[in-house]
């Protein structure tokens, strides 16, 4: 006999959540390496591993562009699943995620802007402290067990996933230059392809992956960032639900969801993490670490996001828009607004569209990711414990 459907469900985000939450913290001690050998004897190593020359492109524009379409076809399963049958599969239910999102994203990035004002070469990294890191945050909420309902990390989560979406619009709307019409028309027609397979649903998997491969290059070759790929071909899997009925687990999105969530947390944004986070801070000076460009990252992140996510909830409820999260309290939800402000993958990635990578000024935009996640990160996992 099947089980009914809000116990699958809760079973699946119980599932993710344990596995974004330890992937978190895999993460977190990746950062914690790349930074041990940036800044030691090892550091000529790690920096020319980097860029060893592996066919067409270097070690780290495989990591960047090939793992992480991995990557983005995880996030793409996480928002259409959310979506379709999950935490926001009714208008209802995304308001107060969408809001807080949305004021999560647009308040870092103003304060980005005002710090940065006088600085034009800066003003395109204005999105980079708009994003949040769902597998690092979580894991830092992990370390608190049980002192955190399950009602925050569902909210922490569905926060996640919108921005994750919104960073990926910025990505295709803001970082694309210089476009191939004729790749772009062959990734059109691939597109195609999916959207048929979807509508015709077809449940064997290899189709969808093996059009997603040939949509990665064609996008790769357009100018676009390759990465969306996965994202488009995420979002032709079907998920068959129906009313009434438990939430098939055998769908093609659920089963490859299902695949790549260890794959993704364990592997490829710990490889990415390691990759991305290391920064040199020997001979670091005050006047870099105080440069615009620093400072509008970190606090974007520490205070642009809480002030954004957490002024917006508690406007939400005053207004009783929406009700407070089951067992939760104001203090608990300031909390949850400083653990978004860890933005490190996704900033990472954002920073080295923006500035390129290799550059001095991904390199300082690097220094503003750690310091500002560094500084949520505590100051979240403070409030919280108490």
């Amino acid at each position: 006999m099947r089980p009914a459907l809000p116990r699958l469900r809760f079973t699946v985000i119980r599932e993710l959540l344990a596995s974004q939450a330890s992937g978190g913290q895999v993460l977190m001690m990746a950062a914690a390496a790349a930074l041990f050998a940036a800044n030691s004897p090892l550091s000529d190593q790690y920096f020319h591993l980097l860029h060893v020359q592996i066919g067409p492109m270097g070690l780290l524009h495989w990591i960047n562009d090939g793992l992480m379409a991995i990557f983005f076809l995880l996030v793409g399963c996480e928002i259409k699943r959310e979506f379709v049958d999950g935490e926001m599969a009714s208008w209802p239910r995304r308001i107060l995620p969408g809001v807080a999102a949305a004021a999560g994203m647009a308040v870092p990035a103003l304060v980005y802007l005002a710090i940065n004002r006088a600085a034009p070469g800066n003003l395109p990294g204005w999105a980079i402290p708009t994003a949040t890191d769902i597998a690092f945050a979580l894991g830092v909420m992990a370390l608190l067990g049980d002192r955190v309902p399950a009602s925050l990390k569902l909210l922490l989560t569905a926060i996640a996933v919108i921005d994750d979406l919104g960073a990926i619009v910025v990505i295709a709307a803001v970082y694309t230059t210089g476009l191939n019409l004729a790749a772009l028309a062959a990734a059109a027609a691939l597109t195609a392809a999916l959207a048929l397979l979807s509508w015709r649903r077809v449940q064997a998997i290899w189709p969808y992956l093996v059009l997603g491969a040939g949509l990665w290059l064609a996008i790769h070759m357009s100018g676009i960032h390759a990465t969306l790929a996965g994202v488009i071909t995420a979002l032709a899997l079907p998920i068959r639900t129906t009313p009434g009925t438990p939430e098939d687990r055998e769908s093609p999105l659920l089963r490859v969801e299902h695949a790549l969530a260890p794959i993704v947390g364990f592997v490829i944004v710990p490889i990415f993490g390691f990759a991305n986070a290391g920064v040199d801070l020997r001979g670091l000076s005050l006047a870099a670490a105080l440069d615009p460009l620093v400072l509008g990252i970190a606090l974007g992140l520490l205070l642009g996001k809480q002030i954004g996510i957490f002024g917006a909830i508690m406007a939400l409820v005053r207004l009783k828009i929406v009700d407070m999260p089951a067992h939760a309290t104001t203090r608990q939800l300031w909390g949850l607004s400083l653990l978004c402000g860890i933005g490190f993958t996704m900033s990472l990635f954002i920073a080295a569209l923006a500035f390129g990578s290799g550059s001095d000024q991904e390199a300082a935009a690097k220094l503003g990711i750690i310091a500002g996640s560094l500084a949520a990160a505590l100051l979240g996992l403070m409030v919280l414990r108490r």
